[in-house]
């Protein structure tokens, strides 16, 4: 589909919004409060969502709102708004400016419109379908890089990984050239813009990864579940973002336990 001009204009809006928001509490020492889950949240994270969602019920009354903070609306509506106002919060409150808005328009279930935007150092990735995706309004690409041992990799955190995906996702850590813990939503933005070629993480919910399935598409890489299926409001919350399709082939592999996993062909994490 194409996505009309002005709910693009809307997207940069809501960033635009959110964005003093986060940058008037980052390092201050603001109040963290533990939600059901136990993640942290802020009144930073409150009053960015609340911000955000204003705007959408002036412009587009009768979308969807699916928001981290406040809640979900209208979800069956056919365009619904998915709302993330600091992805990152544990980079948030310790002072590390690699979090993120993560702001994503799905059209019938599917992610057709996402922005990351970092606040700090004023970046925005935006993607729209069907076009090339931007930062700070410069086309973007990722780069070519068919084979896992010239692979630079990220994922946020250890605890994405229980059980089972632990060794799994130890084995693939093993076949890159490069991995490193951490990045939060900001290292799907490098990937976008080529200088990062695999992010693999699970758990994700809905507001972690519906803004980064454009940016990434309109890049030219993949992201899909691991298994390969498309991530919309069904997903699964595994999360395989790769810049060459022959690189996400590869990784698919080892994490279903189907590459040859010799120890002799292993790299180590660095």
């Amino acid at each position: 589909m194409t996505v009309p001009p002005d709910l693009v204009a809307l997207a940069n809006s809501l960033a635009d919004a959110a964005r003093p928001i986060a940058v008037r509490y980052f390092r201050t020492g603001v109040t963290i409060d533990d939600k059901s889950d136990a993640s942290p949240v802020t009144i930073a994270d409150r009053e960015a969502e609340t911000a955000m969602r204003a705007l959408l019920t002036k412009h587009v009354p009768g979308h969807g709102v699916f928001g981290e903070e406040h809640g979900a609306e209208r979800t069956d509506a056919e365009y619904v708004w998915v709302l993330d106002p600091i992805d990152g919060t544990k980079a948030f409150i310790t002072g590390l400016p690699i979090f993120g808005t993560l702001i994503a328009l799905l059209h019938k279930g599917v992610p057709v419109m996402g922005v990351i935007d970092q606040p700090i150092l004023e970046e925005r990735w935006l993607g729209v379908e069907g076009r090339q995706s931007t930062f700070n309004g410069r086309p973007i690409s990722v780069r070519a890089c068919p084979t896992l041992d010239r692979a630079y990799m990220y994922s946020t955190a250890p605890i994405m990984f229980p059980g089972d995906l632990e060794k799994k996702h130890e084995a693939l850590t093993r076949r890159v050239k490069l991995f490193r813990w951490g990045g939060d939503c900001y290292a799907y933005g490098l990937l976008a813009a080529g200088h990062v070629d695999l992010v693999v993480e699970n758990d994700l919910k809905l507001y972690d990864f519906a803004a980064l399935v454009p940016v990434i598409a309109g890049a030219g890489g993949l992201i899909t579940d691991w298994h390969g299926k498309p991530l919309d409001m069904r997903s699964d919350g595994s999360v395989l973002a790769a810049g060459d399709a022959a690189l996400h082939r590869a990784a698919m592999d080892v994490l279903a336990g189907t590459a040859d996993n010799d120890p002799a062909t292993r790299r180590p994490t660095g």
